[in-house]
């Protein structure tokens, strides 16, 4: 497990599609948080190793994750686990099917495994295949998204496993991610508030529409993958096509036309801000929240 002690917070930046790259990761580990993105991210597995070795150049303190998607419709999936591995990565995040195939040679190699879980029968054929930790997706989750309620997802997830729990889903400040600790999390994803920092791979076009929505602007459609994803509905509006059918295809994923995701965190994102500023700001509203709890306990 991750050692939360060498965290300035128990927060890992989401991996977000066409969002995360290697300036984002960076500074969020500069700023004492786990940074995270998808190995899909880079257009090639050529290119993920440059990535890599851009990131390992910048001698972080703090360990980053690689997001990998793990369907078989990923025809990357084996060649990006290959060159996580020549590169010691130390942490990756399973998302969409089952991890099974890469957890082995990722196990092999000293890498601990994450897996994306949105209902139990997920989490009973994650830890099955003997991953390290959960990311429990729940509702509210930008992109790819869950449908239960976080305070029965973490509590039932809890009763049957004592390993790493990741809370996606919501976490727009860090009250919301003190809340999260107190219910049995280990750590929280922020992701939404994140694409509108100045570090990420957005447009300023996305990060303006993010500064002026709320979460009633956020809506859930499978259009974008095959899978229930949370969107801004302006988004949505604006693109043509029909729904998707026969459920996920890595090549959905990897349309050119760049989804506007989105969480209902979105609510708390007020202005467009370097990703420093918004964990530092972070940081104060996590100790604050602390703080009251601790002094409610001794009323």
């Amino acid at each position: 497990m991750i050692a939360l002690t060498e965290l300035a917070l128990p927060l890992i930046v989401a991996p977000m599609t066409k969002v995360s790259g290697p300036e984002l990761t960076i500074a969020a580990c500069r700023g004492g948080v786990i940074g995270s993105f998808p190995t899909h991210n880079a257009h090639s597995t050529e290119e993920l190793g440059s990535w890599l070795t851009r990131i390992s150049a910048a001698d972080l303190r703090i360990p980053f994750a690689a997001n990998v998607i793990a369907h078989r419709s990923n025809g990357r999936r084996d060649e990006d686990v290959a060159c996580l591995i020549e590169h010691g990565v130390e942490l990756v995040i399973a998302s969409v099917g089952a991890p099974g195939p890469i957890v082995e040679p990722l196990h092999r190699a000293g890498c601990q495994v994450y897996a994306d879980v949105a209902s139990l029968r997920h989490v009973d054929r994650a830890l099955e295949s003997g991953v390290d930790g959960l990311v429990l997706l729940t509702a509210g989750a930008g992109g790819q998204t869950g449908w239960a309620n976080p305070f029965s997802f973490v509590r039932a997830v809890r009763a049957r496993f004592d390993g790493p729990i990741v809370l996606a889903g919501g976490i727009s400040d860090g009250a919301a991610l003190w809340a999260a600790r107190v219910l049995g999390a280990d750590l929280g994803y922020m992701g939404t508030k994140f694409i509108a920092t100045t570090e990420s791979l957005a447009g300023d076009e996305y990060r303006s529409a993010l500064v002026d929505a709320t979460m009633d602007d956020v809506t859930t459609s499978a259009k974008l993958t095959g899978l229930p994803t949370n969107v801004l509905r302006s988004w949505l509006e604006s693109v043509d096509g029909e729904q998707a059918n026969g459920g996920f295809d890595q090549q959905r994923l990897l349309d050119p036309r760049d989804a506007w995701s989105a969480g209902h965190s979105v609510s708390g994102v007020t202005e467009t801000r370097t990703a420093p500023d918004l964990i530092a700001q972070t940081r104060q509203e996590y100790e604050h929240a602390r703080k009251q709890t601790l002094a409610i306990a001794t009323d």
